[in-house]
């Protein structure tokens, strides 16, 4: 079955997404742990993530997943926000061990003319920090597309972060199409080229989750600018293509395009019609 969501506002608590979820016929969703843009997190309520595990036990929920700030940035010139990047991280990944079996989503970070290689080893030296083997939390290591000084455009980039990190166990990989798409990988005309060379670089077994969302932007402009399903230069056809994929086809999938709750309802209506079930 094809297991999808979307951006949910965890403003109201954990058990409200979830039934906000139900509404709209998702079974998952992705929330920020905290302020996209700052720092402060709402105070943890136990029981109402209780409340949302026991809801995705009787609906049969995909993991939901928690995404990190925008503000982080683990490549950082100033060790002050490294330090906020590490903190805010380290905090998240406690909350989340309210919700067993989710997943947490960051953004590599950007390397601001330090050069690639001084952002890969600041970015490993972050995860080697807060990764000690005893979280139930998946860390995934978002592709993105490459703008300015941004690490995680290209493959090889998140597979050498991965290749610095000790517990590598803990660490998966989501996918956004819309950054794949603008970094210059041809998911439209060569899916299965694109994702060869993903399982040659990375390791198919790593991709955890999909950000699924069309693009503003043809292919490998760099630009990161979400559109709506069907409404930019990915196409239906081609995201069709993504949910249907052999290679993909299990995975849960998370919507990030430009929309309120009733244009998500409509995406997933489009994407479950569009969903092949296997016989």
């Amino acid at each position: 079955m094809l297991h999808i969501g979307c951006h949910l506002s965890s403003s109201k608590g954990f058990l409200a997404m979830g039934k906000e979820a139900l509404k709209i016929k998702a079974d998952t969703f992705q929330f920020f742990t905290r302020n996209p843009r700052g720092s402060k997190a709402k105070e943890l309520d136990p029981a109402d993530a209780a409340a949302l595990v026991e809801l995705m036990k009787e609906n049969h929920f995909a993991p939901v997943m928690a995404h990190a700030p925008y503000t982080l940035n683990p490549a950082a010139k100033d060790g002050r926000v490294r330090e906020f990047a590490l903190e805010v991280m380290a905090d998240d990944l406690v909350r989340m061990e309210h919700l067993p079996g989710a997943y947490y989503n960051f953004h590599p970070g950007s390397h601001v003319g330090q050069g690639l290689e001084k952002g890969l080893e600041l970015i490993a030296g972050l995860l080697n920090n807060i990764l000690n083997g005893k979280q139930g939390t998946l860390v995934l290591l978002e592709t993105m597309a490459g703008k300015g000084s941004e690490i995680g455009g290209r493959f090889e980039e998140i597979r050498a972060i991965i290749d610095r990190v000790e517990r590598q166990e803990q660490l998966g990989v989501c996918l956004d199409t819309c950054h794949v798409h603008e970094a210059g990988y041809d998911i439209v005309n060569d899916l299965d080229g694109v994702l060869k060379e993903f399982d040659d670089i990375i390791g198919l077994a790593r991709l955890k989750a999909i950000h699924l969302n069309d693009s503003l932007n043809g292919p490998g402009a760099h630009k990161d600018r979400h559109a709506k399903i069907g409404e930019g230069q990915i196409g239906l056809p081609a995201i069709v293509h993504v949910i249907n994929h052999p290679a993909l086809r299990h995975l849960p999938f998370y919507l990030e395009t430009p929309n309120e709750l009733d244009g998500y309802a409509a995406e997933i209506k489009l994407l479950r019609e569009a969903y092949q079930e296997q016989r």
